[in-house]
């Protein structure tokens, strides 16, 4: 049984007449597709006719089976904003269905992390147990062959990764994308100097492969592109803003040089490139002053140079460069959110036409087919349940307009309810619950981290130029327990007004409580007989134990960009 093709949408350029077979599905909002162009270059739906790998219901026919798993693509595609221009067959999709999976996309990630982190360890090594020079030990040299090993498992997934990318989009795709091509070059490059390495032993003066290396995460970040795309179309303008500079700059060409007295004087503009370096160097770093005085101090008229020179640049060409910036990305940033939604519509669209195409007249999606689809999904349950929701009180066929204002849901945000506050029958615990469940309460532990934050500083800046197993930390140690015991007797109080739900559904709360659980862990540890040894004989400890206190005030989570005690580390 072949699924009926429907009516194709109309195309421009160089598309194939008819209708393109299931590993032929293209479109034109590809990696260089303007949104005008990702617009009108859409594409035919394809048929539906190769073989499945999929497992869906018994009986089913495979037809049938390649048009819903397509539909799973096209919605996914949709979803995280994806081009659609791949390849539309049964392999391909579970292919590019395995290659997005987060499994495959967090091994990715730790692939471009390990990279970028061999730097650490790689000859010269920068690891060091300490910042101090005083106590720091010579750093670990890893032998020849580690570091190196490391990296051939990286490159191995990297080659991994733009197979499958070439092999999705087609070779005729993949000779017009920069950025593929572009990777493939930076492989070949790493791989050949890899060899090289291998080859001396460790012993090359220059690894090339070491500058490459921030590319792998250029290449797999969207917003990077986006900047340097943007960068781009800025330069024009940039270019503009430099002549202006450069003719703020134009007092230098009337420096000469001289010898004997004026030595002083010509420190920083004993020639041309010295004059440009200095004055660009007054207009944008705060150690200007160093490039005044030397002049200065031979005839005080040149400070009337020195600021008229500061408050042009400073005040005009300086605003001037923040406006133009600011401007290219605002116009970057619109255009880069009307071709993420074309990208969604148009992904959207294509499901529709594939599953319209199951129902004997190809006009409409039966609500059956989309939750069947929406099963295989991966998307969050809150907007998936959202959808099922719509979905499940209607028995009539959904227009195109229906399906599209359907999957419209991805774009709102979904609130969660808080969990219900204990109700307490005594007034007085009704009001102690309004008073601890406040917001001034949050206040309050704001103000007493923010008290913590300043004792410890005192007594590290106090202690600088004592080594740290002959300070003294017996008073500090008062204090962090002072503190301690405080954020315990907060976190209880937050339990009892809030309830222990609704504590735990603030991200906020956990981490609180959690850091509050650890540093209890050093409280029962402190002696408070021993000034020298405040924590059993542990020196370490008791830094460690004021790290954990300042950490309270670092945001552990990317969900707590609200929390109240980040404020203080901003």
């Amino acid at each position: 049984m072949r699924c009926k093709t429907s009516d194709p949408v109309p195309t421009r350029g160089h598309s194939p007449p008819g209708v393109p077979s299931c590993g032929q599905c293209t479109h034109a909002a590809g990696p260089r597709a303007s949104p005008s162009r990702a617009w009108k270059e859409r594409s035919q739906v394809p048929a539906c006719s190769s073989p499945t790998v999929f497992s869906l219901p018994a009986g089913a026919p495979a037809g049938r089976d390649l048009c819903l798993v397509q539909a799973v693509v096209l919605i996914e595609d949709a979803i995280q904003y994806r081009s659609i221009n791949h390849r539309m067959d049964a392999r391909s999709l579970w292919l590019c269905r395995w290659y997005y999976s987060s499994t495959c996309q967090w091994v990715l990630s730790l692939t471009i992390f390990l990279i970028l982190a061999l730097a650490f360890v790689e000859t010269p090594s920068s690891l060091a147990s300490t910042s101090d020079v005083r106590y720091r030990l010579a750093p670990w040299e890893p032998p020849c062959g580690l570091t190196e090993g490391l990296e051939a498992l990286c490159l191995l997934v990297f080659t991994a990764d733009v197979s499958v990318k070439g092999y999705l989009v087609g070779w005729a795709q993949f000779r017009k994308n920069p950025w593929l091509l572009a990777y493939l070059v930076v492989l070949l490059v790493s791989l050949v100097d890899w060899i090289v390495s291998l080859s001396l032993v460790c012993q090359e003066p220059l690894r090339v492969r070491r500058l490459l290396r921030p590319f792998f995460l250029l290449q797999n970040s969207s917003m990077m592109k986006k900047t340097l795309k943007c960068i781009r179309w800025s330069l024009s303008e940039m270019a503009r803003w430099a002549l202006g500079w450069a003719l703020d700059l134009r007092a230098a060409l009337s420096v000469r040089q001289d010898d004997g007295p004026d030595r002083e004087r010509l420190t920083y503009f004993r020639n041309l490139p010295e004059a440009l370096t200095s004055l660009l160097v007054l207009l944008t770093t705060a150690n200007n002053p160093d490039v005044m005085i030397p002049a200065y101090s031979k005839n005080r008229a040149y400070a009337i140079f020195f600021i008229a020179f500061t408050l042009i640049g400073s005040l005009f060409l300086m605003n001037l460069l923040t406006a133009i910036i600011y401007n290219q990305f605002r116009g970057y940033l619109m255009k880069s959110l009307q071709t993420s939604l074309l990208r969604r519509r148009l992904g959207t669209r294509a499901a529709y036409k594939v599953l319209s195409s199951l129902t004997p007249q190809g006009v409409g999606v039966k609500p059956q087919d989309v939750l069947q689809v929406l099963q295989k999904v991966q998307l969050d349950s809150d907007h998936k349940e959202a959808i099922m929701e719509k979905l499940h009180s209607r028995d009539a066929l959904l227009s195109a307009d229906e399906f599209q204002k359907l999957f419209d849901t991805f774009d709102k945000r979904v609130t969660k309810e808080h969990p219900p506050r204990p109700e307490y029958q005594s007034p007085f615990l009704r009001s102690a619950q309004f008073l601890f469940g406040h917001r001034y309460f949050d206040y309050l532990g704001n103000l007493m981290a923010l008290g913590n934050l300043v004792t410890i500083c005192v007594f590290l800046v106090l202690d600088a130029d004592i080594r740290p197993e002959d300070r003294d930390d017996f008073v500090l140690g008062i204090l962090n327990c002072v503190f301690i015991l405080y954020y315990l007797l907060e976190m209880l109080l937050k339990v009892f007004a809030l309830g222990l739900l609704g504590y735990l559904a603030s991200p906020s709360n956990v981490f609180d409580g959690l850091l509050t659980i650890v540093l209890l862990n050093f409280l029962h540890k402190w002696d408070r007989r021993g000034h020298l040894e405040p924590l059993a004989g542990d020196s370490g400890a008791s830094s460690q134990m004021t790290m954990e206190l300042l950490f309270r005030c670092v945001d552990g989570e990317g969900g707590l960009p609200q929390h109240p005690r980040s404020w203080f580390c901003t």
